[in-house]
């Protein structure tokens, strides 16, 4: 099984340039992606409990507890994690996560 490729790493950096508290949250989640064999939703169920397994194979994580939200989708075929969404709490809520295209 291969490993998860992290497509758009530089908006979550940006990201935490405008957000320094979110730093070290979002890059153990990127180093974690980077380690995974994700094949199904319920794989990444098993790693993170409180994500959330939207349509469109999109996956929305909570990070430093819940302050900020992450949507992704995720090419489960051929191990591509594509960010499409990084935000505060409030700025995920005025999103549709099932459509965002952020980046």
């Amino acid at each position: 099984m291969q490993k998860m490729h992290l497509v758009s790493l530089p908006p979550l950096l940006s990201f935490t340039f405008k957000h320094p508290d979110a730093k070290q949250v979002v890059l153990a989640w990127c180093a974690e992606v980077k380690k995974a064999r994700w094949k199904q939703p319920a794989d990444i169920k098993a790693q993170y409990a409180s994500a959330s397994i939207l349509k469109n194979r999109r996956v929305v994580f909570n990070l430093k507890g819940n302050e900020y939200r992450l949507i992704v989708a995720v090419a489960y075929n051929v191990g591509f994690v594509y960010v499409k969404f990084i935000g505060t709490h409030a700025e995920y809520d005025a999103v549709d996560a099932n459509t965002v295209e952020q980046f």
